[in-house]
């Protein structure tokens, strides 16, 4: 198949390289100091050294009849190429990235015949334009809402399941994620883990984000994810404290604060005066 990545990051990289090694035709469309290393290798390259071969472009070409465009830039940065993607020739398009606002503005973007939207069980870092990514093959893996295209990802070796309520799956992350991503990203600056005061305070910002995607009318989902949301907060303190401690985790730590902001924001705009707690911990 024909497939762009707009975004050539950590989670459309390792996208890259899993679609181009299983024989798909895969362009990634890059900028900045990415797009200069992306030209010079022509190809993904991990840090063991293992290269898949792609297609390079500063730009997307709206003129192809691409089979797919997965986007994976990140939230706020999504305005900037909906134009290219609403006058695309793709007969897919399917957004992959955190966020707490509703779906449907994306969705009338590209015409709801063509929208997808998806998330990534990847854990991975890009250090000096080399790949390492760990793929997530049990429990919560990769979650699209085209079952076609679940089917490509599983076979290019990430699995992938489909869920129907894209916005209330994309909620109940943000809730969980926000707190653990300012614990990493504290960690990583600091080079050292939260301490356990940090941690009760990331854990009650935990439970406001939770109440908040309930009271406005998401579901908790998936079902694993209930339990997590009724943790009591010593355990969720815990659960962020050990984790700002694991290497691996707090190196993803590097990327920066601009995430977990922009979520807290999107955040308190849906809930007006319903998350001091998280906007207490904005990095």
């Amino acid at each position: 198949m024909k497939i762009a990545i707009v975004g050539a990051g950590r989670i459309g990289s390792t996208f890259a390289f899993q679609l181009a090694r299983a024989g798909h035709e895969v362009t990634v469309v890059a900028r900045g100091e990415r797009l200069e290393q992306l030209r010079r290798d022509e190809a993904i390259v991990s840090a063991s050294g293992e290269r898949a071969a792609v297609r390079v472009s500063a730009a997307l070409d709206a003129t192809a009849a691409w089979d797919l465009v997965l986007v994976t830039v990140l939230a706020h940065q999504v305005d900037a190429v909906l134009p290219a993607l609403a006058g695309s020739a793709a007969r897919s398009v399917m957004f992959m990235f955190n966020t707490f606002e509703p779906l449907g503005r994306l969705r009338d973007a590209v015409g709801p015949a063509r929208f997808a939207f998806g998330f990534p069980a990847i854990l991975a870092t890009l250090e000096d334009g080399k790949l390492t990514s760990k793929v997530v093959t049990r429990g919560m893996v990769t979650t699209v809402t085209d079952a076609a295209w679940a089917k490509v990802f599983t076979d290019a070796g990430i699995p992938a399941v489909v869920h129907a309520d894209m916005e209330s799956w994309l909620r109940t992350h943000a809730a969980l994620v926000v707190p653990a991503m300012v614990a990493i990203t504290a960690a990583h600056a600091r080079n050292a883990g939260v301490s356990w005061t940090e941690a009760m305070r990331l854990a009650r910002a935990m439970e406001e984000g939770f109440r908040v995607v309930r009271r406005l009318g998401n579901t908790i989902t998936p079902e694993p994810m209930v339990p997590l949301s009724r943790l009591p907060t010593p355990a969720a303190a815990a659960l962020l404290w050990g984790l700002s401690r694991v290497d691996a985790v707090r190196k993803t730590g590097a990327v920066g604060p601009g995430e977990p902001r922009a979520l807290i924001d999107a955040m308190a705009a849906a809930a007006p005066g319903q998350t001091p707690t998280l906007l207490a911990i904005r990095p």
